[in-house]
């Protein structure tokens, strides 16, 4: 491994948002080198510098074939960072066909955030989001920063939502060329139906994003956040005729598309910080680890401690 991202769900884990196996090692967002390879392995070759796509899949039950492959019938031990272990380490195995090659050129700051991007692809465009339309995007941490990338590479306007002083404005200076396009608001401003489509990047923010979609808005809900419950009045979303999504997890066609799309976009101004795997506590200390602490990072990798 040379370099993993901490995503906003190892942070849910950590918090107790978000489920996963007691002693599995954490981390899914991932770059390095091939250092061995099985007898049967044609795809990668040592030494080849690669990406990881985390969400496994069997490739052979009814929903694979189908090409759902985020809905693999046999998903137990199989997820990444959650049930199996993942890439905060110095090593990591799998099968070769979850390995992408990084692009001749392409930074490894820059490939390390190509997972981040298959999950904004998969939740913007369930919301068949468009050129030139109004997108709202509740949450600027890493997440929510890639998806209004994307969605400013696809020709839309966009209103990017947060209430960390941190992260504000840190993405005042990520967007400082793009100030046209982008409009940085606080929940403060209570602004009020002002998108086609909004995105919901922390989980919890459902009840925020109804009153800022536009009558035929979509909503996509795509953070992660088992303790969020929200009460809907059904009637609004019938008069108001609001469509509310669920994107889930990125099916793996969607991954080379993240890859190539990635060389367009530069995801590498959203790393903030990085530290050595001995020093994981400092890092996670950084990403408010209760609601008492404020952000302090957006996003932070860490790398193992053998890499110079």
């Amino acid at each position: 491994m040379r370099q993993t991202g901490i995503c906003g769900t190892d942070r849910s884990i950590l918090v107790g948002k978000f489920r996963a196996k007691v002693g599995t090692v954490l981390g899914h967002e991932s770059v390095g080198h091939v250092e061995k390879v099985g007898t049967a392995v044609t795809r990668v070759k040592v030494g080849e510098r690669v990406i990881i796509n985390p969400t496994l899949y069997c490739g052979s039950c009814d929903e694979c074939l189908s090409g759902h492959t985020s809905f693999c019938l046999h998903k137990s031990g199989t997820e990444v960072g959650v049930d199996r272990d993942g890439a905060f380490a110095e090593f990591i195995l799998l099968p070769e066909h979850f390995l992408h090659r990084i692009p001749d050129g392409m930074s490894f700051d820059r490939a390390v955030m190509v997972e981040p991007l298959a999950c904004a692809i998969n939740n913007v465009e369930a919301a068949t989001t468009v050129a030139g339309e109004d997108v709202v995007v509740v949450g600027a941490g890493p997440i929510g920063v890639v998806t209004a990338m994307l969605c400013l590479h696809m020709g839309t306007r966009i209103t990017l939502i947060e209430s960390d002083s941190y992260r504000l404005q840190h993405c005042a200076h990520i967007f400082k060329d793009s100030a046209d396009r982008i409009t940085l608001a606080h929940p403060e401003h209570r602004l009020r139906r002002v998108g086609d489509v909004v995105i919901d990047s922390v989980g919890d923010q459902l009840d925020a994003c109804l009153s800022l979609a536009k009558d035929r808005g979509r909503i996509v809900v795509m953070g992660y956040n088992s303790r969020s419950v929200v009460s809907i009045r059904p009637l609004e979303l019938v008069q108001r005729a609001i469509r509310v999504i669920g994107a889930g997890d990125y099916c793996g066609h969607l991954f080379p598309r993240a890859v190539e799309l990635a060389r367009l976009i530069p995801l590498e101004a959203v790393i903030s910080d990085r530290f050595s795997l001995s020093e994981f506590e400092k890092a996670f200390s950084l990403l408010a680890p209760n609601p008492a602490v404020d952000y302090h990072a957006l996003k932070v990798l860490l790398v193992p401690d053998l890499i110079p």
